[in-house]
């Protein structure tokens, strides 16, 4: 016991003297691999595997290092995923059946896989082992090491009684030779290859590949079982004369030349600049033949591939064709890299000088407004106005100077401001806000179906504004001159949407009121500003109804005049809610200053009282800014009802001035002082309301405030009991939450004075924050402009492809777009978009281009379009969609069918050109004539096929007469270099 205590003898190793050499070290670590692998024992018993497993089924592998001294070594297990055998199928096996890998080698029905690893092509195996040199570690070149490696796995499979076949990999990893052996209950199986260049003379047929086989097989029996025979010659068409690619070039001469129409800059271009497709593989297939049934040999053949029963095709693309979407995209992308300013891109020389003559830009349309035109108002046009104050700011720049040229520019602006070309007159309510009402909604509607794409992708709604300015820009980079003309394109829109902004225009294709946050934000800015442009116009026609209202109720001498202050007892419920329309204070209605405040009467008449009279009822105040009775409800001990008030709207924020104010906010800390600056920065809204409530009703209080502003802070009427227990009734009152000393309402009803809506200071200054978003946008650089429009031009792109495939109806693409465009949503949304990600993106956006147009040129080779409408029509559109998503496509009929007889034709054809025939109609060759006389040259339908596969099988003794009935099998590759021969030669060893 004191022994087994002492902590030394629990710790003790046993030495392995057995396995001394470094040989046989390697064969035990082979035998360690395969026993974790639990590769040992039977393998008899499997289910044979299903036609056509070897191509739908998935298939497996996992790799381990093995050493052999300092050589390295990598061993793999290949096995085809199957289902789980019954459980009583390995009891009806018998002990000495053959292992599965034998039973594979006569099975027929995965015969020539298009999708395999060469071994299950050549061997018909759905599980191996494969032991090749690892990497960077020189080819196992010399013979004596591969009989060394060979003897290895001999060992190690007798000793471990794994039944799987094992493979080595020797020669130059190029020629894929491999060399191994299977081993099973007194039987072995051993793999032996042949790979030369040429092939030679004597065995250029089926009749001397038969020799060979029979030849291996040694047999000495008098009279030789059937051989099997399985072959698949391979044609391949490259010349498709006139089958062609269908992709029309753009039209250089509309985007170049003057002439540009507005539908061009609103289309993305799309399709292939070359042909998608290079090469067509026919293999026509013979499964099942015997020996003597078919004769193949140097005089005569009888294998016509017209005769096939079965023919399957696969094509061959080029690798990324180049493709206009995605050049564009690409392009447009890269921009997103540039760190120029627009200054240093265009010079300081430009800048300036459009800087300085921005004030023709700002009073271009200030004769519109002037009491006398000396020209009729019809001329006085927007389009004018616009096109008169750019040919003046160009005036003396030099033609090189400018990236776009006049004529171009104005064709994109006129694209970007369609309303600029519309006549106009001095009633810009008429004219201005219905489009850019009207079209905002509508294509908002448009792209606000079921899928909200430009919800997803945070872009901007089809059609608006940010949208068409991103096709613009794109098209600008790639076809008139790069970053120059965008920045320059930049620089014009920026004084356009200036221009606007000074002299009340709205901007056309924006959805009305506040931004929309789940736009991009350059959108929000957008509406940002044409919300500016809205409040301001609104206070101007709430102004001239005031005016109008003082001439007819007061005779005011003209030296009296106000602008903006006059009774409201004569306004109407809608006078009223344009006057209180989300506005200016109407002490800062205009930038000018034509106000004058001298007519006492209507000083007297709109005296404000201070907190303190109106708490006294020093003054009897006149109700103002009445909207309409709220409900039955008066005041608290008062008849008079209680009136909802007009009140400001809050102020709208775009997405980084959210974020900004939440810092500013949070930054304040979690002190006492910093939380009630917190909340008075958070309550001005709330006391504009209260001023307008008190404007609205005069002798009211913060009880009836709370009754319309928070019902369910003022608790009504209800039953109680008193301190006697006495039922009593108890009067409404405000909720414990605003009895808290220190109540910020509380604070703010005390402060809050009597002021309507209209005179209060503006919770939201258009002015300045119209000058905040034109400033945002001057600064911005080609790259941030393209960084705020990628996801426009990415939502553009979707669109365009969706449209695309809609006409094609392909499946796999359909499923393709909507992934990629879940997975670009998350990457757009996130604060800081990862642009490899998005590169990412946009190369999957060129593969379904690149797949739309790839099936495009298989549906003009194959005579499917529109206007062709066949009784076949659906089974070859099936058939062309199913060549792009599986590795190869039977064709139904084989050469009879329906698809097999287009393909006859291009094979007949391209023979034509080869051979430099007289290209004549013959309705003959669609029909099955394979070798017709024309022109009289003997033309035969096909070339010499590119590759021969020949499988060889049978069953027979080994290696003697009275042995076991194995399988042998030989696969032959001939090709035009290449010369390849697989065998497979299973012998008894217990009755040799």
């Amino acid at each position: 016991m004191a022994a087994d205590s002492d902590p030394e003898s629990e710790v003790f190793e046993i030495t392995d003297f057995t396995t001394a050499s470094e040989w046989e070290r390697f064969v035990s670590r082979v035998e360690e691999v395969l026993n974790d692998w639990k590769l040992i024992g039977s393998s008899a018993g499997k289910l044979s595997p299903k036609k056509g497993e070897y191509t739908s089924g998935t298939w497996g592998e996992k790799s381990q290092e093995i050493n052999f001294a300092d050589f390295k070594f990598s061993i793999t297990h290949h096995f085809l995923k199957q289902e789980s055998d019954l459980d009583d199928s390995k009891d009806q096996t018998e002990e000495d059946a053959f292992p599965f890998a034998m039973q594979d080698l006569l099975c027929m029905n995965n015969d020539f896989p298009p999708r395999a690893h060469c071994l299950v092509r050549w061997y018909g195996m759905r599980e191996f082992l494969v032991i090749s040199p690892g990497t960077n570690c020189e080819a196992i070149i010399s013979e004596s090491k591969c009989n060394l490696l060979l003897s290895s796995i001999s060992i190690s499979l007798a000793n471990s009684g794994c039944q799987m076949p094992v493979f080595v990999q020797i020669q130059q990893k190029w020629r894929r030779m491999y060399t191994g052996e299977c081993q099973g209950p007194g039987v072995r199986t051993d793999f032996e290859m042949v790979h030369i260049r040429k092939v030679p003379s004597q065995y250029n047929h089926l009749s001397g590949l038969i020799d060979i086989f029979k030849s291996k097989m040694g047999c000495s029996l008098t009279i030789l079982p059937p051989i099997n025979i399985a072959i698949r010659f391979t044609y391949i068409l490259q010349d498709w004369q006139q089958y062609s690619w269908p992709q029309q070039p753009p039209d250089f001469d509309a985007l170049l030349g003057g002439e540009v129409g507005g539908v061009e800059f609103g289309k993305l271009p799309f399709g292939a600049c070359e042909e998608p497709i290079s090469e067509l593989h026919l293999a026509t297939t013979w499964p099942h033949l015997t020996e003597g049934i078919v004769v193949d040999n140097d005089v005569y053949s009888d294998l016509d591939p017209l005769q096939a029963p079965h023919w399957s095709v696969r094509v061959r693309a080029v690798e990324n064709p180049q493709c206009l979407l995605g050049d564009f995209l690409t392009e447009f992308f890269k921009l997103c890299c540039r760190k120029e300013t627009t200054e240093e891109i265009l010079g300081r020389g430009l800048s300036d000088e459009e800087g300085k003559d921005n004030s023709d830009i700002s009073s271009a349309l200030s004769k519109l407004t002037e009491p006398a035109a000396p020209v009729p108002i019809s001329k006085l046009s927007v389009s004018n106005m616009v096109h008169s104050a750019r040919k003046h700011i160009r005036r003396h720049r030099r033609s090189d100077e400018s990236p776009l040229s006049a004529d171009m520019l104005n064709c994109i602006l006129l694209y970007l401001f369609p309303d600029a070309a519309v006549e106009k007159t001095t009633d810009k309510s008429k004219s201005n806000t219905s489009p850019a009402h009207i079209s905002g909604k509508t294509e908002q509607d448009k792209d606000s179906g079921p899928d909200n794409l430009f919800i997803q992708l945070k872009s901007a709604p089809c059609g608006s504004l940010t949208y068409r300015l991103a096709l613009c820009v794109c098209l600008v980079n790639f076809y008139h001159g790069g970053v120059r003309a965008v920045a320059h394109l930049w620089q014009e829109f920026v004084l356009e949407l200036r221009y606007r902004w000074e002299n009340d225009y709205l901007i056309y294709g924006l959805a009305g009121g506040p931004p929309d946050l789940r736009c991009c934000l350059l959108h929000q800015k957008f509406q940002m500003l044409n919300y500016c442009i809205e409040r301001k116009r609104s206070r101007d026609e709430a102004r001239k109804v005031l005016e109008g209202g003082k001439e007819r109720e007061h005779k005011v001498s003209s030296g009296c005049q106000r602008s903006h202050i006059g009774p409201r007892s004569t306004m109407t419920a809608s006078d009223s809610k344009k006057e209180t329309s989300p506005g200016k204070s109407w002490d800062s209605w205009s930038d000018s200053e034509d106000e004058f405040f001298e007519c006492l009467s209507d000083q007297e008449e709109t005296k404000t009282p201070t907190a303190e009279e109106e708490k006294d009822g020093a003054i009897k105040i006149k109700p103002e800014g009445r909207l309409h009775p709220h409900g039955n409800m008066n005041l608290l001990n008062s008849t008079v009802p209680l009136y909802v008030p007009v009140t400001q709207e809050p102020a709208p924020m775009t997405e980084d001035l959210l974020e900004e104010h939440s810092e500013v906010l949070a930054k304040l800390g979690t002190s006492a002082e910093g939380a009630h600056l917190r909340a008075r920065m958070q309550s001005a809204c709330l006391l504009s309301d209260m001023e307008s409530f008190k404007a609205a009703n005069p002798g009211c209080g913060l009880a009836d405030f709370v009754r319309w502003y928070s019902p369910r802070d003022y608790v009504e009427e209800e039953e109680g009991v008193d301190e006697k227990g006495n039922t009593v009734v108890k009067c409404g009152d405000l909720s414990a939450r605003m009895k808290i000393p220190g109540n910020m309402w509380v604070e703010a009803w005390e402060t809050a004075r009597s002021t309507p809506a209209r005179r209060q200071r503006r919770l939201f200054d258009d002015t300045k924050e119209a000058e905040k978003v034109l400033h945002y946008l001057a600064v911005q650089k080609p790259a941030d402009l393209t960084r705020h429009l990628l996801p426009c031009i990415l939502h553009a792109a979707i669109l365009k492809l969706k449209e695309e495939e809609s006409m094609e109806d392909i499946p796999s693409v359909r499923k393709a777009i909507l992934q990629a465009t879940s997975h670009t949503s998350k990457v757009l949304h996130h604060p800081n978009q990862d642009y490899k990600k998005l590169e990412d993106f946009i190369n999957q956006l060129m593969a379904i281009e690149t797949a739309i147009a790839r099936t495009r040129s298989l549906k003009a080779k194959f005579g499917i379009g529109e206007s062709q409408k066949g009784e076949n029509t659906e089974e070859l559109e099936k058939f062309v969609i199913s060549l792009l998503d599986e590795p190869e496509v039977v064709v139904i009929g084989a050469g009879q069918g329906p698809a097999g007889s287009i393909i006859h034709r291009l094979f007949v054809s391209s023979q034509r050109t080869a051979l430099m025939a007289p290209v004549e109609e013959d309705s003959g060759s669609a029909s099955g004539n394979r070798k017709p006389n024309r022109g009289g040259l003997n033309i035969p339908d096909f070339p010499s096929p590119a590759g021969r596969e020949i499988i060889l099988r049978t069953c027979v003794p080994r290696p003697a007469p009275y042995s076991k009935a194995l399988p042998q099998r030989l696969f032959c590759v001939l090709m035009k270099d290449e010369f390849r021969l697989a065998g497979a030669f299973s012998s008894d060893t217990s009755f040799f």
